[in-house]
């Protein structure tokens, strides 16, 4: 792997850096690094004028005000923190267990998976729910997690067909790629299951349930189960500051 980095101005307010040329483990972890160890200089007035830091699987961009600093003055910052950042220094961030009802109508391409790579339908749910997931970054919908750590075995590229509605809550998988969608919205992979937690509410202080750099696992849960937990948060008998806890599988 190249340790290069190189950046990439965007117009005149903004700045991409990369860091690698695929996804993969190492290029994410630096990702990870840079994009804390950058918010971290940002907040304590090292580096100036930055707006917001942007991380995808192999980047980061900076958005920047052009009347605080100018563009070779960010570059000099960047190399400057790129420096001083090790690789396995990025945030922890937060583990999540999240629920999933795999199958029938919440998940109907399971069949067509478990044919593709020859497993039991439930085998499928089993391996998926098994995984240990990083959300490497957000995109595509506001909230929606691009998580890395799908089984070897489960691989599959993206349909051929591509859905003109993915219903909101969707669990997915493509390649080596897991993903819930927060909105009903096209989409072209896998339907698996649902997830009956809402990924993005833009009235909660942190909007996307999910941030870059957390961990998430799932656990199968039945079709009651998930009406269940669904019609507590519609009640409002269930915030966000106890799903966490909640969906764990104790008091859900």
């Amino acid at each position: 792997m190249n340790d290069a980095m190189r950046l990439l101005p965007c117009g005149d307010g903004a700045v991409t850096i990369e860091l690698g040329d695929v996804i993969d483990q190492q290029v994410l972890a630096r990702v990870e690094a840079l994009s804390a160890a950058l918010r971290e200089a940002a907040s304590s007035g090292r580096l100036p004028g930055i707006l917001d830091v942007v991380q995808t699987f192999r980047s980061v961009t900076l958005r920047y005000d052009p009347l605080v600093a100018t563009l070779a003055e960010i570059s000099a910052g960047i190399a400057e923190v790129q420096a001083g950042v090790r690789p396995d220094s990025g945030p922890a961030g937060k583990s999540w267990r999240l629920p999933v009802c795999y199958g029938g109508i919440f998940g109907p391409d399971l069949t067509a998976v478990a044919e593709a790579t020859r497993f039991a339908p439930e085998a499928v749910g089993a391996l998926h729910a098994a995984g240990h997931y990083r959300v490497a970054m957000l995109g595509f919908l506001p909230g929606f997690p691009f998580m890395d750590g799908v089984a070897p075995s489960l691989r599959l590229p993206r349909r051929v067909d591509p859905r003109l509605r993915v219903p909101s809550g969707s669990v997915a998988i493509a390649g080596p790629l897991t993903a819930i969608y927060p909105w009903e919205s096209p989409g072209g992979w896998h339907l698996i299951g649902r997830c009956p937690l809402p990924l993005f509410d833009p009235a909660r202080p942190r909007p996307a349930l999910l941030a870059p750099g957390d961990r998430v696992r799932f656990f199968d849960i039945p079709p009651d189960r998930f009406a269940a937990i669904e019609q507590r948060i519609a009640d409002g008998g269930l915030v966000p500051s106890e799903w966490h806890d909640a969906v764990s599988g104790e008091t859900a």
